[in-house]
C-alpha cells in the first residue's frame, strides 16, 4: 500500500508534505541505500537531512537513481552551527546543494540557535529571496529565540522543527508558533522508540479499540494537530 501523504501549507503557499522520512544516524551505505530505496517505493517524497548527519551526497545520490523527477520531492537540509553568519551560511548552502547534486532547496533551516543566527538568517532571506530555497525556518527554537529572530528579521520563520510527541507535546510552543502561522514540525514523533511511549497503556488501549498499532495512534495525533512529522 503507497503511502497517503498529505501536505500542509506554509504561510508563502508552499505545500509540504505532512509526513517526512528523516536521515538522521543512517551512515553505512548499504543500510542507506535499502531505507531510501524502500522509502521512495513506499511513497515518501520528503526527505530531510542535516550537514552534520553525514549523509547529503547519499540522499542525493539515491534521489538521483530512483528516476523519479526532482520537482516530486521536497529536500530539507539544515546549517550546523560552525557554519552561523552570513558568509559562512552563503557557503555551507552552495556545499549542501552541491553534495544534494539540487540547484535549490525545498527547506532550509537554521541547526540551533548558536551565536549569530541573526546573520544565518539574513543569508537565507536573500537564498529564498533569489529562489533558491522555497521555505526557510529554524530547528529547536525556543520561543525567546522565536521572538528575537522575528523583531529583526525581513522576512519570518515559516517554520520550526522541534521535539514533539505524546509524552513531550510542546503545548506552549504549538500555541506560539499557531499564532505567528509559523509551522510546527516535529522530530522524534515516535519518541524515537521510546518503549514507555510505544508501551504506554491508554495509548494501547486506543490502539486495541481502533485495531491499529500505537505508532499509527501516534501519528494520527499528530496529523490531527497539524504538525510535519520527520518518522525516522
Amino acid at each position: 500500500m503507497k503511502l497517503e501523504n498529505k501536505t500542509i501549507e506554509a504561510m508563502n503557499g508552499v505545500q509540504i508534505p505532512q509526513l517526512g522520512f528523516g536521515v538522521y544516524k543512517i551512515t553505512k551505505e548499504q543500510e542507506f541505500e535499502t531505507a531510501i530505496s524502500e522509502a521512495i517505493r513506499a511513497g515518501y517524497r520528503h526527505f530531510d537531512t542535516a550537514k552534520i548527519y553525514g549523509n547529503e551526497q547519499a540522499l542525493g545520490r539515491e534521489i538521483q537513481k530512483c528516476g523519479i523527477p526532482r520537482a516530486e520531492f521536497f529536500i530539507t537540509s539544515k546549517v550546523w552551527n560552525t557554519d552561523h553568519g552570513y558568509k559562512a551560511t552563503k557557503r555551507a548552502f552552495e556545499q549542501t546543494c552541491s553534495k544534494l547534486n539540487v540547484d535549490y532547496l525545498d527547506m532550509y533551516l537554521i541547526h540551533f540557535a548558536s551565536p549569530d543566527y541573526l546573520g544565518t538568517w539574513r543569508a537565507m532571506e536573500e537564498l529564498y529571496t533569489e529562489g533558491k530555497i522555497k521555505v526557510i525556518g529554524v530547528t529547536n527554537f525556543e520561543i525567546q529565540h522565536l521572538e528575537k529572530l522575528i523583531k529583526h528579521a525581513n522576512i519570518p520563520p515559516m517554520i520550526n522543527q522541534i521535539e514533539t510527541h505524546p509524552e513531550f507535546p510542546q503545548h506552549e510552543l504549538h500555541d506560539y508558533l499557531k499564532k505567528y502561522k509559523i509551522l510546527h514540525e516535529a522530530w522524534a514523533p515516535l519518541g524515537q522508540g521510546n518503549k514507555a511511549l510505544l508501551e504506554h497503556p491508554e495509548l494501547k488501549r486506543i490502539a486495541r479499540n481502533h485495531k491499529k498499532t500505537v505508532a499509527q495512534i501516534v501519528l494520527r495525533w499528530h496529523m490531527q494537530i497539524a504538525t510535519i512529522n520527520i518518522v525516522s
